[in-house]
């Protein structure tokens, strides 16, 4: 039994690191103290000043351990490492670091390699990282392949060599010197592997200078082959790091930069990593912390556990604010660099033209990440919308992926149908398909709907076919993907023309039509003989009506082009001898056809690329055109025998 009243009263008046668990034992936080009895008994006092964070911790407590330590630095080494082990609820915490990769110089291999590993090993390699940004690292790991020739294999060299295997394709094509023939010196290996950790530990510099002593030295010896892949390795690091931004006057001083932005439900920052003067890496962090957090906490915090996992501790860190353990935090970053480090904060010059850049990156990465969790929200929000969707019609498959088809025309003529799909919620524009209906005349809507269907399902199959015998990719088919359920804007009687032509074609996919009221606005859906009437505030009557009008103005849009493209269409293209080259001649010509119609034969010739013939042509068109327009308007003038002057048929 824990008796909390004795176990505060042997608290020892000495540094250490206590530990507080929950009912089931579980480490709810983990705090250090320059004096532990005092420390920890303040959490049992009065908690009318307490933080309501501190309050609901204690609230929480069941009982709690405690190791003592010989100084406040231990402390803290030891409390950075239980907070990494234990990731208590109400500590603030850094995301975890165990998601973010590193780059690993494999030291513990007697030719080592360099790879991407995303824990650190007890082993004799070199780790550097961690690293926040993947590409980052990719691209680092990709310079130093076309930099270096070293191996990339997991081959056993030693047994290689001695079966006197043959070198993979790396060696032939001179991107590793190939060690696995015995022949190189590994001396030379290791000068690479060298050259590489002084590289990644942000000392470009001297590897430059010391690529440039050697190139001098090979061509001293007239080895000029080994001096142009000096010259050629300079060449590949200058361009590289050229592109680094020089933000301090003082190259010789490798600074960290940090500034943090608060939103209401989280904060975000980043470290600015300055290495010889120059802007390297910018690493985002994210701080998830509990109500009442001053910005005092969430700095420290951070500031024990990001550099707790860093091998390399620069010699200055600029921050926005004095912390209440920043001597402390020298004293134990100071430890792990092995000589002195400063945290400063500027308050001008170039360090706080520094600070200012931190912040507004910090800005950034906040609204970023503000973004980033809307769009997830959003997308929980319409995965909801269509587990209902599938509750509601009770089918099986889970509608991610949704078909909708529609019909367009003015009294049957330029008949098209449209298909557009949505995918999680969402529309999916690079599969919206458009069809000219082919084989329907006049206003046919369930016959359009039947010929576009079965076009499309009919495309699919064959695409499936050729996919199974290797004659296209899956990224070459256009029909190739299945909906989950299809929508079509209409009743049950298009509902029944698309189950026609699945049925015939022995496919099962369910579906449903969406239902519009008198004023041709959405309803609700008709599936399976019965009407489901939406509740027009509902997420998913929003999902319904987004398809609806998307699949119509798709038909109508592409409606409307054709019919477009077909007015354009001249009536100057329907005289012999006047095609698209002609057409345009005559339009700049005179400007307008109302011009062209009251052109003589002579003002006709004088169009470029005009012939006698062609020119008569189009005079002619015209004068008839004229003489049968004089008839009807003759015609309309005579007055009829029936009754209030209307015109027999």
């Amino acid at each position: 039994m824990f008796d909390l009243k004795e176990q505060l009263r042997i608290l020892p008046e000495r540094p250490g690191v206590y530990i507080m668990k929950n009912i089931d034992q579980e480490v709810i936080y983990v705090g250090k103290a320059i004096s532990l009895k005092n420390r920890v008994r303040q959490y049992f006092q009065s908690s009318k000043n307490h933080a309501s964070k501190v309050r609901a911790m204690v609230s929480n407590i069941n009982n709690f351990e405690y190791i003592v330590t010989d100084s406040e630095l231990e402390a803290l080494i030891l409390e950075c490492n239980l907070i990494k082990k234990y990731r208590p609820k109400y500590n603030v915490l850094l995301r975890d670091d165990k998601t973010y990769p590193y780059i690993k110089v494999t030291l513990n291999e007697e030719y080592p390699r360099v790879i991407k590993v995303r824990k650190i090993a007890k082993d004799k390699g070199k780790y550097f990282g961690p690293y926040t940004n993947i590409g980052a690292l990719n691209q680092t790991i990709e310079i130093i392949h076309q930099l270096y020739p070293i191996r990339n294999c997991k081959k056993n060299i030693a047994k290689m060599i001695e079966r006197k295997e043959r070198p993979c394709l790396n060696y032939h094509i001179k991107k590793c010197i190939g060690p696995c023939r015995g022949e190189e010196s590994k001396a030379e290996y290791l000068q690479m592997i060298q050259e590489i950790i002084i590289l990644l530990s942000g000392k470009e510099s001297g590897l430059i200078k010391m690529l440039n002593i050697k190139m001098k030295e090979a061509a001293v010896d007239m080895d000029f082959e080994q001096a142009a892949t000096y010259r050629d390795q300079l060449i590949a690091l200058e361009s590289t790091f050229e592109k680094q931004k020089v933000v301090s006057t003082n190259p010789r001083l490798d600074q960290d930069i940090i500034a943090m932005a608060s939103g209401a439900e989280f904060n975000c920052g980043v470290v600015l990593l300055i290495r010889e003067g120059k802007l390297i890496h910018r690493e985002p962090f994210t701080l998830t912390s509990n109500e009442g957090e001053s910005r005092d906490d969430l700095l420290t915090a951070f500031m024990k556990q990001y550099y707790n996992e860093m091998d390399y501790i620069p010699k200055e860190i600029l921050m926005e604010e004095s912390l209440q353990e920043e001597e402390i935090l020298q004293e134990w970053l100071s430890s792990k660099r092995g000589s002195k480090v400063q945290i400063k904060v500027p308050l001008r010059g170039d360090k706080k033209e520094l600070l200012e850049m931190a912040k507004k990156n910090a800005a950034t990465t906040l609204l970023q990440l503000q973004s980033f969790r809307k769009t997830k929200a959003e997308i929980k929000d319409q995965r909801e919308e269509l587990i209902e969707l599938q509750d509601l019609l009770g089918i099986d498959e889970f509608p991610n992926r949704i078909e909708s088809y529609d019909i367009s025309n003015i009294s049957g003529l330029q008949s098209v149908g449209s298909m557009i799909v949505f995918e999680g919620g969402k529309a999916k524009y690079s599969d919206y398909r458009r069809f000219k209906i082919k084989t329907i005349t006049g206003p046919n809507d369930y016959g359009s709907l039947e010929e576009i269907l079965q076009r499309r399902f009919s495309r699919g199959l064959l695409e499936t076919e050729q996919l199974l015998t290797g004659e296209i990719s899956m990224t070459e088919g256009k029909f190739l993907v299945f909906p989950d359920l299809i929508m079509v804007d209409g009743g049950f009687g298009q509902v029944t023309s698309v189950k026609k032509v699945l049925e015939a074609m022995n496919i099962d996919i369910p579906v449903c039509g969406m239902i519009k009221d008198d004023k041709h606005k959405t309803r609700g859906l008709a599936y399976e003989g019965r009407e489901i009437i939406l509740e027009k505030t509902s997420p998913l009557f929003r999902l319904i009506y987004k398809i609806q009008e998307e699949v119509h103005r798709f038909a109508i849009t592409y409606h409307k082009t054709l019919r477009k493209k077909n007015m354009l269409h001249s009536e100057l293209e329907d005289i012999s001898g006047v095609g698209e080259a002609r057409r345009k001649a005559l339009m700049k010509h005179f400007g307008d056809i109302t011009k062209i119609k009251n052109a003589s034969l002579e003002d006709l010739m004088q169009v470029e690329g005009m012939n006698k013939k062609v020119a008569n042509s189009v005079f002619e068109y015209f004068v008839n055109q004229k003489e049968v327009q004089r008839k009807e308007e003759k015609i309309e003038e005579t007055p009829s025998n029936d009754e209030g002057g209307r015109i027999n048929d």
